[in-house]
């Protein structure tokens, strides 16, 4: 499976703003974790945090590759 291409920054932003509601998740195409995060408002805050830093940190995962410009 080919890796999604994501702007940084854009994802980042919003997992900023609405990341407590999965929308991080669906961009990345990890559409049962993003349900689950919806639900529980991202894990009450923790997962949301926890998803915050890797993010910010351009956390390696598996199906995603980072990009710098638009």
């Amino acid at each position: 499976m080919a890796k999604k291409k994501l702007n940084w920054l854009v994802t980042l932003l919003l997992s900023i703003f609405f990341g407590w509601i999965g929308v991080d998740r669906f961009m990345m195409g990890k559409i049962g974790t993003g349900i689950l995060k919806l639900i529980t408002l991202g894990g009450l805050g923790a997962w949301w945090i926890i998803d915050l830093i890797l993010i910010a940190t351009k956390y390696p995962y598996k199906d995603v590759q980072w990009i710098e410009h638009f």
